[in-house]
């Protein structure tokens, strides 16, 4: 199937700092590529992979499940250590959760994460039903396109396959387990008002990893996606110093060159 109008992989090629950005789950590399070239602008190497069954149609995701999509984003770690002496890794919802589990497996190849309106486990009474009705039914609706801004969109399926978020819920439980594993500094955002993932789970998160360097930031203006809403260029400005913080001397110039 061919890839949705922009919600394409980005990659840029910049300096010794490597960024891996991890998108949201039903989303792709639209949301975050805003993000992206702010960071590429400022010389950094960017990887924005799509993750498997997204960016497409919702019956891919249905064939896809989190193994597939935490291969993709490790495989991505891998080519930006390879070629950088410093990486990061940033992560929007579910995006979040796979930038806990490399933090938690890779230990001192990731330097520090960032993660904005992380999940950690899929809400409801419905949750407790996956196991059984995504036999039955093949979606529900939709959580794409959570943002305060208007104008703003994000590029994401209007449907969710249940095959796909009975897999996303076993993935935010093995998750959950290796969160004490996490000791990189970690700084997180995230919006009081977020009609897909609740406060509590960026409470949860921050009680469980083991990080000492940590800190909160509250995005007041925006929804679940906010890298594209009102507090997005807080998100980026926030995120840069956190990386020019953390890898002193490293970060610096205005890059011209270009990622598709």
């Amino acid at each position: 199937m061919p890839v949705l109008p922009g919600a394409e992989p980005f990659r840029h090629e910049g300096g010794e700092v490597g960024v891996l950005l991890c998108h949201g789950f039903t989303g792709s590399p639209q949301s975050m590529r805003p993000w992206a070239e702010y960071l590429a602008e400022r010389d950094l190497t960017v990887s924005v992979p799509l993750l498997p069954g997204h960016g497409t149609r919702w019956q891919d995701m249905q064939l896809t499940t989190w193994r597939d999509w935490y291969a993709e984003v490790e495989r991505a770690l891998r080519e930006l250590t390879a070629r950088c002496t410093t990486v990061f890794v940033f992560g929007l919802s579910m995006g979040g959760a796979l930038t806990l589990r490399l933090a938690a497996k890779h230990g001192d190849a990731v330097r520090g994460i960032v993660l904005v309106n992380p999940g950690n486990k899929v809400h409801g009474l419905a949750a407790h039903a996956l196991p059984v009705v995504r036999h039955l039914v093949p979606t529900t609706k939709g959580v794409a396109d959570d943002i305060a801004k208007e104008g703003a969109t994000e590029v994401g399926y209007t449907r969710v396959p249940l095959h796909a978020a009975h897999s996303l819920r076993q993935f935010f439980r093995l998750v959950d387990g290796e969160l004490p594993q996490v000791t990189q500094p970690l700084l997180l955002l995230h919006s009081p008002q977020d009609h897909v993932v609740p406060p509590a789970d960026s409470a949860r998160i921050l009680g469980r990893v083991s990080s000492t360097d940590v800190r909160e930031v509250l995005l007041e203006q925006s929804y679940h996606v906010a890298t594209l809403d009102h507090d997005a260029e807080r998100i980026f400005a926030e995120s840069l110093a956190f990386v020019e913080r953390l890898a002193p001397g490293l970060v610096g110039g205005k890059g011209s060159r270009s990622g598709g």
